[in-house]
């Protein structure tokens, strides 16, 4: 439906109209241009450097394009999907395959495909229905091969096959015997099998020649999530790991396979060591990254650190490598900003030269978009907490992050909760801030890069000390005169939404309103229903948020979950779930609305048919958006822009409280 009645539609006008007086002027800029798909996207060189990938539209649906290296303009589409869009690809070694990962409507049953550039044909590498694949290994000594693993014996493991591109032949590798994931080398060998032990902590096990293994190492609890092996020498004798063992922040280090024996490659007191940049071919480490407030790159290569010097001074924002040739003399280069679009360059590391290629979004080179503020804050623990904050353009004259009077504010909580937020382009922020709210992302404990003691304080502190640190954000936003206290919302997905639950039945008063994207209602019905191949992370689980085979687990978990409190809402909330959903199912939306109805408290219920964790398809995540703008709007105060065609092509369902968001209901009639 891509029409609202007359009298709706004049509303929605004026409320836009409103809202552009009082941001003085700031121009709306269109969800379609924030949300929509991008221009161009994910950038690739083949490995000999004659030609450029990337993805782009066909017809709306986002597809593989290829061309010359040095004429964008020049590329045609070369996979021809109508649905979903693909959003996953690599270049294979011989220059003349591309393979991408598709799944069926978000259920993360991937399968790989393989275009063949010569021939233009599509060949389905994986063609078995409820497996799911995974690319395991792709190297340049087996340019026609890869590896992939795939759980068709056991839905918990997966084998790990020999894939020839050009016949689809394969050939089995080493079945898996009980491992959550098996490393292998350049020459296709596994080296080292994890899988947690029964108390969360990690056993690692070496391979021997014939398939049978011995222990390794084993990694405690306490480090079991920023400590494990990560890749290994051009050899396959050495491997780097990353390690917080013995430290708190993670450091990269070298490990000999035989003795044991490692050397500190790169450590840093801040935070755990987060990206490497290795050379294609000898595997050295050229690089190494950390990310407290903003990702910085840091050379171990001389002449590395000279290429580094010189993208210092190409673009604005912080430049990352994302692809490179396999002699390593040609890169490509994103560079990433704050208040534009992400910017791609072509680097040539003999001449230094820079070609700029194309922007992501070129829209976004006009759009009034505003800065994002690292902000650290303190927990009342005395844990720092480093969150980042955008303001309405024009609200803040000093350009300081503190604005001239409060403002209605929209916490975005991000999922995990094993991640973190980041410095950068973040659209959800720009599209709130330029509606006129200010917008929080907050990295509570749990989140990852900030050392073990950070992600350890929030062990079995679901909805208690986690909870917490956002409250203390709010308490410090509020004390700042950044937000207004009695327009607050909270927001976000996974993890977030979940969290979003917490909020609105255990501090039903803080938040103005709240919206949940695919959010945990109920930890134990949660637990027991993971995908079958998240089954052996249960260790992690129980250790990490509690455990729901024991009598006294479950009434722990019980107690950390919203449903349990479902009758303290008393603020308005908006859900919103795939149905083919295998990490948070339908079911935990879909009793949480159930109890609401029972206690006759009101809720808004949106449901897509064809989407999983999230929303894949630009048609339904723009009329997702477009209900949540104007869901804002009517307890927040802020502008909205009409939904106008942002519902056209989406699948989106009103299971409950169509009435309750404007224009909401009418959308949804069918176009006469």
């Amino acid at each position: 439906m891509d029409c609202i009645r007359p009298l709706v539609l004049a509303m929605a006008l004026i409320c836009v109209a409103m809202g552009a007086a009082e941001a003085k002027g700031v121009r709306l800029i269109r969800r379609q241009v924030l949300f929509g798909n991008p221009e161009r996207a994910a950038g690739r060189l083949s490995p000999d450097g004659s030609r450029l990938s990337f993805l782009a539209p066909v017809d709306g649906v986002l597809n593989i394009w290829v061309g010359p290296a040095n004429n964008p303009k020049a590329a045609k589409p070369i996979t021809k999907d109508t649905k979903r869009g693909i959003r996953d690809y690599f270049w294979a070694y011989t220059n003349r395959h591309i393979v991408y990962l598709q799944d069926k409507d978000g259920d993360e049953n991937w399968r790989v495909y393989c275009v063949d550039l010569a021939t233009n044909e599509v060949k389905d590498l994986t063609p078995t229905e409820g497996v799911q694949a995974r690319i395991q290994e792709v190297s340049h000594l087996f340019p026609t091969e890869i590896l992939v693993g795939l759980n068709d014996r056991n839905k918990q493991l997966h084998d790990i096959y020999r894939v020839n591109l050009e016949t689809g032949e394969r050939t089995l590798v080493i079945e898996n015997k009980g491992f959550l994931g098996i490393l292998t080398d350049d020459h296709y060998v596994p080296r080292l099998g994890i899988t947690f032990s029964p108390l969360g902590g990690l056993v690692v096990v070496k391979f021997k020649p014939d398939g049978s293994f011995e222990p390794f190492m084993a990694i405690a609890p306490e480090d079991a999530l920023t400590t494990s092996p990560v890749g290994f020498d051009k050899s396959g004798e050495h491997g780097y790991v990353i390690s917080s063992q013995g430290r708190n922040t993670a450091a990269l280090l070298s490990m000999d396979l035989q003795t044991k024996e490692t050397q500190v490659i790169a450590e840093d007191a801040r935070v755990d060591i987060g990206g490497v940049m290795m050379h294609p071919t000898e595997k050295t480490v050229q690089a190494y990254a950390t990310d407290y407030l903003r990702n910085e790159w840091h050379p171990l290569d001389a002449e590395v650190g000279k290429d580094l010097e010189v993208l210092k001074k190409v673009a604005d924002g912080d430049p990352q490598v994302v692809s490179r040739t396999l002699d390593d003399t040609q890169w490509l280069v994103v560079f990433m900003l704050d208040n534009g679009p992400v910017r791609y360059y072509h680097y040539d590391r003999k001449t230094k030269k820079t070609r700029f290629l194309f922007s992501v979004r070129r829209e976004l080179e006009t759009a009034p978009l505003v800065k994002m503020h690292p902000v650290v804050t303190k927990a009342r623990d005395g844990l720092e907490l480093v969150s980042y904050l955008s303001l309405p353009k024009g609200s803040d004259p000093e350009g300081n992050g503190r604005p001239k009077t409060p403002l209605p504010t929209v916490l975005w909580i991000h999922g995990g909760p094993w991640a973190r937020d980041s410095w950068g382009l973040n659209p959800v922020h720009q599209w709130l801030a330029n509606r006129g709210y200010a917008v929080l992302s907050i990295n509570y404990r749990g989140s990852t890069g900030f050392g073990k003691a950070f992600i350890n304080a929030a062990n079995r502190e679901w909805g208690r000390k986690m909870h917490e640190d956002v409250l203390d954000v709010v308490d410090w936003a509020v004390k700042e005169k950044v937000a207004d206290p009695k327009r607050i919302a909270i927001t976000g997905g996974s993890y977030g939404g979940y969290e979003t639950l917490v909020s609105m039945t255990m501090s039903p008063d803080v938040f103005a309103c709240g919206v949940d994207l695919v959010g945990i209602s109920n930890l134990v019905t949660w637990m027991e229903n993971l995908p079958e191949y998240w089954i052996p992370i249960l260790p992690l689980l129980k250790d990490r948020v509690g455990d729901q085979t024991t009598d006294e687990g479950r009434a722990f978990l019980m107690e950390r979950s919203p449903i349990t409190y479902a009758d303290k809402i008393a603020r308005p909330l908006l859900i919103g779930q795939g149905v083919n959903d295998p990490r948070v199912p339908q079911r935990e939306s879909d009793q949480l609305v159930k109890a609401m109805q029972g206690h006759k408290i009101p809720v808004t219920y949106l449901l897509y048919s064809d989407e999983g964790h999230g929303f894949a398809r630009p048609e339904n995540s723009l009329s997702f958006w477009a209900v949540m703008e104007a869901f804002l709007a009517e307890h927040l105060g802020g502008r909205y822009e009409p939904v106008g065609k942002d519902f056209a092509g989406s699948t989106i369902q009103a299971l409950a409280g169509a009435d309750q968001v404007p224009g909401l209901a009418a959308a949804l009639k069918p176009a006469k």
